[in-house]
């Protein structure tokens, strides 16, 4: 069994600005500053979301294409802004793949690569999770 958490939500934006605009100034949200992932080709942007005990809680990752022929780029371009991906944090990520990639699961990443917070992060591929990009991270 993997032990994990939900770690961000991503929201694939036209534009970080246009987008802040309503989780910061309308619905009052703390925003981190943004992050150029040049290994994703994407600015993203953590807005922190408080868990209900005041802390911890899952994050909203706003993020905007670097490039129209990368992964985010080409997303918005078919589907339009929108929910991208889940993210789950677990303990020990390269264990994680080697367990899902032992299941049959398949991957986008086999190996972890550089995250946003500088963590390490890898994708599943939706074709194996009921249509939904799953990204986990290891901080």
């Amino acid at each position: 069994m993997m032990r994990c958490q939900i770690d961000h939500i991503g929201v694939a934006v036209a534009g970080l600005d246009q987008a802040l605009s309503f989780y910061r100034d309308v619905l009052g949200l703390e925003v981190e500053p943004a992050e150029t992932i040049a290994t994703q080709q994407v600015r993203a942007q953590f807005v922190r979301c408080a868990g209900a005990a005041g802390g911890g809680g899952a994050s909203i990752e706003l993020i905007e294409a670097t490039a129209d022929d990368s992964p985010v780029g080409r997303f918005v371009a078919r589907r339009g802004a929108g929910l991208h991906h889940l993210a789950l944090a677990v303990p020990d990520i390269v264990a994680a793949l080697a367990m899902l990639k032992a299941r049959g699961v398949r991957l986008i990443d086999e190996t972890p690569r550089p995250g946003a917070h500088g963590a390490l992060v890898a994708f599943v591929h939706p074709s194996s999770t009921n249509g939904v990009l799953l990204e986990l991270k290891q901080a």
